[in-house]
Order: C-alpha cells, then structure tokens, then sequence
C-alpha cells in the first residue's frame, strides 16, 4: 500500500518563507524522474527512485532529506511525497528565522556540514557545524595516526642513515674508521641488498668540528649522501677524479670561511655523511683492491695534514653485524636523535612540520604521552607494512622496466625520486629507502660502458611472490651487455639482506670461474631449496618457507640494456 508523508505546517512555512532561497531543481536524473512542485517545495516519488538519486538532483545531501523527511531508513515508496528543504537543520541558514533577517541569502551546496557524518572512522556528530566533544577525540587521534604514518614514510631515508651510522661506530669512531669487507659481503653481514661482486668500504663523516679532507684512493666507485640520504657527490670513477683518486674537501653546513684551491669541493646540508666506495676484484681477487684502499684513504681536518691521524681498517667479512634498521617504536627515537643534530635547514618545512605534530623537534624533548605512543606503535606497525606493500607490489606501472614483465626499477622516479622536477615521488623514495642503501645518479642515469644496473623482481613470470620451496630458472639470452661484469644475488624478504642458507653467498656470477655458458652464449641461472642435476655452479639455494626476491647487476652496462633490444627472461617456476 502507497505511503504518503504529512507535510508539516512548518515544512511549508518554512518553504514559502525562503523562496529564492529554496533548492535549485536541476531537472530529472536517472534516480529521480518524479514530479517537483516548486510552490510547495515538495517532490512525489517515482518507480526506480532512490534518496541518492533525489538529493543529487536537488543539489543537497542524503541526510538533510532524510533529517527533513524524518526518515529513519533510506527507504521511499512510489507516490510518496518528499519536503525538499534548502539546508540542512545543522546550517544556521536553515531554520525558520532564516528568512527573518535582512541580510540572509542562501548558502551554497556544500558549505554547511550536516549533524551528523557516517565516515570511516565511525559516526561523527556535530551541532551547528561544530563537532561534539567525542567526535573531536575521534577526529584529534585520526589526525594525529595519519601524520604519523605519513612522518614514518618521509622518515625512512633519516632512520636507515642513522642506523648506518650506530653500526659503523661499533667498528670505531667516524672520520677515523673504514669498514671494509676486505673478502667481500657474505650471507653474515645484514646489510640492506648488498653484494658479495665487489669489496665495499664504508665511512661515516662529521663535519661538526670542521673542514674534512679525505684523500678518495684510486680505481673506486663511491659516493656521498648526506643525512637525509640525498645524493651530494660521487667520488671515484664517476666522481670528477674519474678513477685517478682525488682530495676531497667536506664542508660543514653553512661553511662561509676560506675554501683553499686544489679540492674537489663538496658541501653537504648535514653535518653527518656517508661516504661509501667500492674496489674491484683482480683476476678474481680482492686484495690489490683492498691494498690500494689502505696505501691511499687519508681522512684529516683541513690544515692538519701533517697530523692526519691512522685510518682504522676494519675487516667485516665473515663477522655477523647487522645494517638495517629497525621498524619498530625505536625508529621514532633514531629519527628524533638526528632531528636534534642537524640543521633543519637540510630538511623542508612540510617535512618537518610532519615531525613536529607528532612531537618530534628540534629543541624539543621526545616525550610522547600514552595516547601519542600508543599511536606511533600503531603507526610504525602500519608504516613498516607499508613500506613492504610498495617494495613487493607496486601499483604503478611507470615502476617496471617493461610493460609485460615484473623486472622492477630500483629508482622510481630517478635518484631524486620525483614525478615531474620539484615534485616529489613519495611511493618511489619510501620503497627504496626501505629497500637499499646508496643514492647516486650513476645506478640510474644512461652511462654506458661505466656505472651499473639494478634490475630486480620480487614476483615470477606468473606474477606470483617467489616460493622458497620451489624451483625457478631464468633465462639471460645471449651477449649480456655488460662491459665489466654481470652477477645474481638472492634476498630474504623480512631482512631485504643477502638469504642465509648454506650457501657462503647466495649469488651467480660471471666472475665465477665454474659458471656454466650455453653454446649459444646464454646463461641459465636455477633457484630452489636443491641444486638441478649438474647445475650446482649456476644455483642458487633457497628455503622452503621462506619468501626472497632477486637483483640482476650490471657493472658497466652497455647500449643494447639501454635501448632494450636485449633482456632478461622472466624467472618461471619449473614443474
């Protein structure tokens, strides 16, 4: 049976009084064909109606007609007659003295806010567009849990420097240490996505007390990032030495003093700087690498070159240490630590202001009440899940190297990690910072025949997480283009560091003498928990349970990588 609405006496009044003011009928919609009678600002309902339907057509929101309506369902019935009022209760302009006062005129759609709002974050309540004491606690912790998690993504990069920075120093004190890994990285060493193709030294710099000079030994390949993990210079083969070794002047943030000649000058926004490099390997050994790194690295003050204290060469090879840092509450206390070191000035105001609303700055003490902490555990729980969803599975296309290939950029968005100059690509710097360790335009920019490449993939040619129980192969078709060397290494997904399993280092290289080549020139690389029949030298082991990613390096990568006319195979499951 046909249900009717009483119009109220002052439903009516209410509508006569306004008239100018009353609600713009933009015409039948899909959803709301019924018959309107402006007089009477009523609206008669028609087969197919819905209250969406109606309120878009007449330019106000479901709950105003609902509250209008007194309607405690969203249910309608054809013929049922509907009082389209101009505003809803909560809006001052909508009562019936609006039209009592000079100077009323009606308010746009969408200013006023109704009474209440189903949102996702539960049921908030407002009166006169002012929210109810609940509702602002409700909305004052949401505030505060969204720029938390969004300070954990911008505060990844500082984090991953400051842990860098904690782990270096148990080796020995900054600007005096080389931690090196004088028989390159094994499985042992927890460092974000390193390699065991080249012998790495890292150095961590303070320019606090002044000027540094650091004599860059020859026949290296390194860089500087400064604390924020931006990019500031590269040294070595791709730095203006070009190989040859070289003096570097670090200057402290701000530095206005004299700047003698004869320096290849680098200044920094932090005080605290990286400063890794890398040797080459010999006829497959490291050490006159290493022997040219301990004849040549000087680290001195300016002027105090005849007293440069002895540089502390720390073997690391086969020592257990960890590089990455954490994801848990702490990280909120690492990013604090540096947020009070360094200038501010090396950072952005959003960024900082980010920081700030969750009580992180500088000047300040770090002492979060109940409420707050409980929220940065939340945040960093949420965060770090984050950060794993963009590494695993990104959703951008533009973040894979080819259109029908899980082949992934290790730089989304360049080493600047922007969508377009100036603006910044949040998705691409939280996933690599999280993921890797050295930003430098030569692991991104088109050099041929000098720098590298870092394809990767977490997924198979199924698009599928890799399964440690199973058995993978790729393919890499014939004249790898690499001018140097060419090399695999498998990841533990939880650590995003080298899979520890019986295998000294989880890796297939061309440096391996015992590499096994097609007749055809192309290499089969296999992946699983047992080595295929007499493929043991091109094997990767892996762990059933346990999830790994790869990268595919390419040192000195030459034209045909560039302009894709050749490319890796997709790595697929073997039944």
């Amino acid at each position: 049976m046909m249900r009717h609405l009483i119009i109220s006496t002052w439903a009516l009044v209410a509508c006569f009084a306004l008239g100018g003011a009353r609600a713009e009928d933009r015409g039948p919609l899909k959803f709301a064909e019924g018959q309107y009678d402006a007089a009477t600002a009523t609206y008669v309902v028609v087969r197919g109606d819905d209250l969406a339907g109606i309120a878009e057509r007449f330019g106000i929101t479901v709950s105003e007609l609902k509250a209008e309506n007194k309607l405690v369902s969203d249910r309608i019935d054809t013929g049922q007659t509907l009082v389209i009022a101009t505003h809803a209760p909560s809006s001052s302009a909508a009562g019936p003295s609006a039209a009592r006062y000079a100077m009323t005129t009606p308010t746009a759609p969408g200013v006023a806010t109704p009474d209440t709002l189903d949102t996702s974050i539960g049921t908030l309540r407002l009166r006169d567009g002012v929210p109810s004491a609940d509702s602002i606690e409700t909305i004052y912790d949401n505030l505060d849990r969204s720029r938390a998690l969004q300070a954990y993504l911008l505060g990844i990069p500082i984090v991953n420097q400051a842990s860098m920075r904690a782990s270096l120093q148990e080796f020995g004190p900054v600007n005096q240490t080389d931690v090196i890994w004088e028989n390159l990285v094994d499985a042992k060493t927890v460092e974000l996505t390193a390699n065991d193709n080249t012998v790495y030294s890292f150095i961590w710099l303070d320019t606090h007390e002044g000027p540094l000079v650091v004599e860059v030994p020859p026949k290296v390949l390194g860089l500087i990032d400064d604390f924020w993990y931006k990019w500031v210079a590269d040294v070595g083969i791709t730095g203006p030495d070009k190989g040859e070794g070289g003096t570097y002047l670090i200057l402290p943030p701000g530095y206005d003093g004299n700047v003698p000649e004869g320096y290849f000058v680098v200044r920094p926004s932090t005080y605290g700087t990286w400063m890794p490099f890398r040797s080459f390997l010999v006829d497959g050994s490291p050490k006159p690498g290493v022997d040219l790194v301990k004849q040549h690295l000087k680290i001195y003050r300016l002027g105090d070159e005849a007293k440069a204290p002895p540089i502390t060469f720390a073997n690391a090879s086969g020592i257990p240490s960890n590089f990455v840092f954490p994801g848990d509450y702490s990280f909120w206390e690492l990013l604090n630590q540096v947020i009070q070191e360094e200038p501010s000035s090396g950072s952005d105001p959003t960024t900082l202001g980010l920081f700030a609303a969750i009580g992180i700055e500088k000047g300040k003490p770090f002492a979060p009440d109940a409420r707050m902490k409980a929220i940065l555990e939340d945040a960093a729980n949420i965060g770090a899940a984050t950060a794993r969803s963009l590494a695993f599975k990104m959703r951008e296309q533009d973040a894979y190297f080819y259109p029908d290939s899980q082949w992934r950029l290790p730089f989304f968005g360049g080493y600047k990690f922007e969508v377009a100059p100036g603006v910044a690509n949040l998705d691409g710097a939280a996933f690599f910072y999280f993921f890797a360790t050295g930003v430098t335009p030569a692991m991104e920019e088109k050099m041929v025949g000098k720098g590298s490449q870092y394809p990767w993939t977490a997924l198979d040619a199924n698009g599928n997480p890799f399964d440690g129980a199973k058995t993978y192969k790729l393919h890499l078709p014939p004249n790898i283009p690499v001018k140097d060397f060419w090399s695999v290494i498998v990841y533990d997904t939880q650590t995003r560091s080298m899979l520890q399993t019986d295998q000294r280092s989880p890796s297939v290289s061309s440096q391996n003498k015992d590499i096994q080549i097609n007749a055809d020139g192309s290499v089969d690389v296999w992946f699983g928990p047992n080595a295929p029949a007499g493929k043991e030298s091109n094997w990767v082991q892996t762990i059933p349970g346990k999830g790994w990613f790869m990268i595919l390096r390419l040192y000195g990568p030459l034209e045909p990588w560039f302009d894709q006319t050749w490319r890796p195979g997709e790595i697929a499951p073997q039944s």
